[in-house]
């Protein structure tokens, strides 16, 4: 099935363990990660012919990629190798999967084709996983494998990634979540992939922090040490040098003991002043790593959320003396239009770069948007033609696009412009053909995101990468973060390749699904209706796992339906209370009341309801009353998703095992019977099944209304109350409500 590809002997040898085994292969970029994508899929196809492949990558642009790739280089009808992205309407990609054999997709939006039963996982022999290190917590690759794992008969998994991860445990999620038997690890120093590694130079290039940034330096750390001086003298802070990554450590800490119910005024004042030292820490890591500009610019918006904002921690910011003299002269230094060194230092890299090559390709990374803005500005100054590459969420007017996004890199391929300044967005899968250089505006702590910036380049022939640090500053510290990281990352993976073992091979038991799975029995057909805004919550994934069959759709009122009388309005403790201040719960619960006969809350979380947010008691006492014994609506408490989840279900099965009728009228009908059956069916007490018993005696709708009780009593499954019921309906006058 191969066309326009030899593979090489280290594709062979994965390949031959991809074929017997769940595999994970770890494998530097640019070195074919992908050919052992199709290889497999080669095979698999060839065992089994009327089977589907189905691969999945994080992003649109890394999709295409694969789908070209595919096409290229598979004898198979290019109709037949088809690419699925939200873009794509849902009843289209059901329509596409059957035609289809081999689907490349985003993972979000087949997640909520799997939900929806639009696709049979079923039918899949090979399922690949591109970037396989997202397999962790609660990213959809996790549930799809569980999904798969559970479905096929032929299950076969390949995981693909440059890197896992750095810590053992991280990489032991990836390979639990994706059931992984076996691990193939490739480093560039293996004999059989020396052959094919184009070297890449790595270039250390150190900047003096100026003296002038020195001076706002020092009175931002000064700050933060004020702040967790106080928190230490308030008895909750142990350590004035703890890092950021400490600091949010300490703050969840402390959030989860207000959330116990205790709170008093040395917790409170703590949690201010550790919110205000992690702004102050922010501003320091701007000023190191990206200069004056960018740093300006947080200050801005911090001022301007100083009047408008109610966050003590902004407010009392702005009347420190310290940091009001650091944006005092972070100012001064804009009025002179001060530059980072790195600018200069970038600038003159670009220049020689170009002068030696008119038609060299560069790619500059850095963290920020300001950052980015501001070096285009820099290299245009220079006459050479560049652009800017970032996401597509909006900030200051900027943000592309996925469309926008791909014609940018195809334009810098075919070389319209020599030089990308890009964001992360960039960093992952992207195959830019020949870039001659990569450099990073500063260093990142992150081993994954730093293998993934140097594979930019060296993928055709010789690369160079040029990391830009500031002495003294914390990009020495990410420097060697990220280098240690790294090196542990292939230790780990050397002893994982030694001493793999699947330390689980079955799903994590999840609270309460095994008593559900025995509660609902297999010949058992029970169904919940979602709002299709709750397709990403964790309950309908559990509910699934327990067997209960899902649907989604835009639902006007309630966010669950378990039966055609029975609706569920759910609230998370901090929403509930949310909802409370901004006065939306009382017209929630009325809608709620109105469209259905039995209309159930449930607030779902183990935080204290009354610590949440700064409401009185009496006022929450108050509205729960007010739910309760004006509305009617009974409020129930979950701990977690997995817990409302079960309770669900439990509902469900209740009252669909009275009202086997139960019907989700996920769309409109269309034919002139459909809608026949709708508008009876929401009649009070009157499910699907009874409805078309109505219609079938009476005839049509006109007969049913002019029917009498006797008449109405005289059918089964029509009591004298429901009789009654109707008829009253019927009869009554309606008055318009002023």
């Amino acid at each position: 099935m191969l066309r326009n590809f030899t593979p090489r002997l280290y594709q062979q040898t994965i390949l031959g363990t991809a074929a017997r085994h769940n595999t994970l292969v770890v494998l530097p970029t640019g070195l074919g990660k992908t050919a052992i994508a199709f290889l497999l899929t080669a095979q698999r196809l060839h065992n089994y012919p009327n089977s589907k492949i189905l691969m999945l990558a994080p992003t649109k642009p890394l999709c295409e990629q694969h789908l070209e790739s595919f096409r290229e280089h598979l004898e198979i009808a290019p109709e037949k190798v088809v690419l699925f992205t939200g873009s794509v309407q849902p009843e289209k990609r059901a329509q596409l999967w059957k035609e289809a054999q081999i689907i490349i997709s985003t993972p979000q939006g087949l997640e909520n084709d799997i939900i929806n039963s639009r696709i049979n996982l079923k039918e899949v022999s090979l399922l690949i996983f591109d970037e396989a290190h997202h397999a962790t917590g609660e990213y959809a690759y996790v549930w799809i494998a569980n999904q798969y794992d559970k479905t096929s008969s032929t299950a076969r998994i390949l995981a693909l990634t440059a890197s896992p991860g750095s810590d053992m445990e991280t990489v032991k999620e990836v390979t639990t979540n994706l059931r992984i038997e076996k691990v193939e690890v490739r480093t560039e120093k293996d004999a059989d992939v020396k052959p094919y590694v184009q070297k890449t130079h790595k270039n250390w290039l150190e900047v003096e922090f100026p003296q002038e940034l020195k001076k706002i330096q020092l009175l931002l750390k000064d700050c933060r040490r004020s702040k967790l001086i106080e928190a230490q003298h308030l008895g909750y802070c142990s350590d004035l040098e703890m890092s950021n990554g400490g600091l949010l450590a300490l703050q969840l800490e402390l959030h989860k003991k207000i959330s116990t119910g205790f709170k008093d005024f040395e917790l409170l004042r703590s949690l201010s002043v550790i919110a205000e030292a992690m702004k102050v820490d922010h501003a320091i890591e701007l000023l190191e790593t990206q200069g004056i500009k960018p740093l300006h610019s947080y200050f801005k918006k911090m001022q301007q959320d100083a009047l408008t904002s109610k966050v003590k921690a902004v407010q009392n910011l702005m009347q420190d003396e310290l940091f009001k003299s650091s944006l005092y002269f972070t100012e001064e230094l804009v009025k002179q239009n001060f530059g980072h060194p790195k600018l200069l230092k970038l600038r003159e890299i670009v220049q020689e770069t170009i002068d030696k090559d008119q038609k060299a390709k560069i790619i500059i990374f850095t963290q920020f948007r300001d950052s980015a803005e501001e070096i285009v500005k820099q290299i245009s100054e220079l006459n050479i033609k560049n652009h800017v590459f970032v996401g597509q969420a909006k900030k200051n007017g900027l943000g592309f696009s996925q469309k926008q996004q791909k014609e940018i890199l195809e334009k810098f391929s075919v070389g319209e412009f020599n030089v990308l300044i890009a964001t992360s967005v960039a960093e992952e899968g992207l195959d830019i053909p020949k870039v001659d250089k990569v450099i990073f505006y500063e260093p990142i702590p992150s081993a994954i995101r730093s293998i993934q910036r140097r594979g930019r380049t060296g993928r055709l022939e010789e690369g160079e990468v040029t990391i830009l640090m500031t002495k003294g500053t914390r990009d020495e510290i990410y420097r060697w973060s990220a280098h240690h990281k790294e090196k542990r990352m292939y230790r780990n993976l050397d002893q994982l390749k030694k001493e793999f073992s699947l330390h689980q091979t079955e799903p994590i038991p999840i609270a309460g699904n095994n008593t559900l799975q025995k509660f609902i029995s297999p010949e058992q057909v029970v169904s919940v209706l979602a709002d299709h805004r709750e397709k990403n919550n964790r309950i309908v994934k559990e509910l699934i796992d327990a067997g209960v069959s899902v649907k989604t759709a835009q639902l006007t009122t309630a966010d669950y339906v378990v039966s055609g009388k029975v609706g569920v309005e759910l609230k998370k403790v901090p929403d509930f209370v949310a909802s409370i201040i901004d006065g939306r719960i009382l017209d929630q619960v009325r809608d709620l009341k109105n469209s259905f006969q039995k209309a159930v809350l449930i607030i779902e979380g183990e935080e204290d309801i009354y610590s949440v947010r700064n409401v009185h008691a009496n006022a929450i006492r108050g509205m729960l009353a007010s739910i309760v014994l004006d509305f009617h609506v009974p409020v129930l408490y979950t701990k977690n998703p997995q817990d409302t989840a079960a309770l669900l279900a439990v509902m469900a099965k209740r009252e669909q095992g009275k009202e086997i009728d139960f019907a989700l009228h996920s769309l409109k009908p269309k034919s002139v019977r459909e809608q026949q059956e709708f508008i009876v069916a929401a009649f009070p007490n009157i499910g699907t099944q009874t409805a078309k018993t109505l219609l079938e005696h009476f005839g049509s709708i006109k007969n049913l209304v002019n029917a009498t009780e006797a008449q109405l009593t005289e059918l089964k499954g029509i009591g004298d109350k429901t009789a009654q019921q109707l008829v009253k309906m019927f009869e009554e006058e309606y008055i318009r409500k002023e």
